[in-house]
């Protein structure tokens, strides 16, 4: 395919076309009398037309070359226009943010950060989707998610908002009836209520005594399975088992004596909460801004 005029022709024959002269361009865009007229001379070969008529005094556009300056200044303008934009893109948070965030801290957390996100940056429109499972995170459906443990993925940026523990607990009636466990193979024989979310392995907890110590993996068992965490919190607060649950989702629980902690020396992995979010976002204010306003509410104190 031939190739016609290019993208940096336009800006050249702007400037020549104010100008006036080859000279008097040359002075402009600071390279020789020599270099502008090749350029020209380019320019109308790839086009296959004249675009200035040259004289020894002076110069005048042709009619052709009056359509690809108008076209030009018009094309230019919009350049500017949309550089203007970005830029203010880049500094001011608006436009559509899509975020992702479980189920149970969406709608505890998340939910009421975004309110009050919006509320300082009105020109945002937030869409906030709530999902059981985290989604693919090259998928680029959403602009930030928030997921707990650090993704597997290296194309995606990550930043750590909060700490986060999953604890072992039960309602005070249960151990009651059933004994407290002493070590983790003494789990074994309890009713364990699972959730199952996301790709975590299902009916095994894994533990440690303290935080460097050996690791064990416990197979459990148990009559009770959900995907939502805030059913399985009530059915451990109704005493039905022992439930391995966010620290962020059952502390009110623990200070006020419906569930207490079991074997509080050992320890699961940790489910630090992250944004995520692809790394051609990075520079868009609204994210930056939102991550911002997401890690700052959790500094005070971790979820």
């Amino acid at each position: 395919m031939k190739t016609r005029l290019q993208a940096a022709d336009l800006g050249f024959f702007s400037t020549l076309a104010m100008s006036g002269s080859l000279s008097a361009a040359a002075r402009e865009l600071r390279i020789t009398t020599a270099a502008v007229s090749k350029h020209l001379s380019q320019m109308e070969t790839r086009a296959g037309l004249s675009l200035v008529n040259r004289t020894t005094r002076r110069m005048s556009l042709t009619v052709e070359g009056e359509t690809v300056l108008r076209h030009a200044r018009s094309i230019l303008a919009e350049m500017a226009d949309l550089d203007q934009q970005l830029g203010a893109s880049r500094s001011t948070p608006s436009g559509l943010l899509r975020i992702n965030a479980t189920l149970g801290f969406g709608r505890s957390h998340i939910g009421p950060l975004v309110s009050r996100f919006v509320k300082q940056y009105p020109q945002v429109q937030a869409q906030l989707h709530l999902t059981a499972d985290p989604p693919a995170l090259t998928d680029d459906v959403f602009d930030v998610c928030i997921r707990f443990g650090p993704p597997p993925d290296t194309r995606v940026i990550a930043r750590k908002i909060a700490d986060n523990q999953r604890l072992l607990c039960a309602a005070p009636t249960y151990l009651q009836v059933h004994g407290e466990p002493k070590s983790p193979s003494d789990l074994a024989r309890h009713n364990l209520i699972s959730i199952r979310q996301g790709g975590e392995a299902y009916g095994v907890i894994k533990l440690t005594r303290g935080k460097q110590g050996k690791s064990e993996t416990i197979k459990t068992r148990g009559n009770l399975t959900t995907n939502d965490g805030s059913i399985a919190v009530q059915w451990a607060i109704e005493g039905h088992g022992i439930l391995l649950r966010a620290e962020w989702d059952i502390r009110q629980h623990l200070a006020n004596g419906q569930l207490v902690q079991v074997l509080p020396q050992h320890h699961t992995p940790d489910a630090d909460i992250y944004a995520v979010y692809p790394a051609q976002h990075k520079s868009a204010a609204r994210v930056r801004a939102f991550v911002d306003f997401v890690a700052e509410a959790f500094r005070p104190a971790s979820p």
